[in-house]
């Protein structure tokens, strides 16, 4: 396996992963009712920290890999740009923005920020892939 087509499994599985969440995950967790929010905030948070970390491990170690032992043209740049997008928009807004609610509950404005988050990622682990896939076909013999 080359160091590209690592990059465009990787990327491949964080869209997959960042697509469920927006159109399946998150719609459920934004419409439960106050009452029950807590509970399956917390239980979301629980089952969907070790996916994260394996998902954005893959990304980190392919694009680290890219970076090290592929040449770097325009699609792998907006490749590792869109990935490192994502994974940024994570730790500075999406992961905080969990914290708050957490502690504060289904607040809109938490809510929008979060559904905001998570849109601005899967657009950009939809671009990373199809960066990587121009990147990885275009190295191939």
């Amino acid at each position: 396996m080359t160091p590209l087509a690592a990059l465009a499994i990787a990327s491949a599985l964080h869209a997959g992963f960042q697509v469920t969440v927006t159109t399946l995950v998150y719609p459920v967790l934004a419409a439960q009712p106050a009452g029950s929010f807590a509970a399956a905030h917390d239980a979301h948070s629980r089952r969907i920290v070790p996916l994260v970390g394996a998902v954005y491990l893959a990304v980190l170690l392919a694009g680290g890999w890219v970076l090290v032992a592929a040449p770097l043209g325009p699609a792998v740049v907006v490749a590792l740009a869109a990935q490192a997008l994502a994974l940024g928009t994570t730790a500075l807004v999406a992961a905080p923005t969990h914290g708050a609610l957490g502690r504060e509950g289904p607040a809109p404005a938490l809510l929008r920020r979060l559904l905001v988050a998570d849109r601005v990622r899967a657009g950009a682990a939809l671009a990373g892939l199809a960066a990587a896939v121009v990147a990885a076909v275009a190295a191939l013999p």
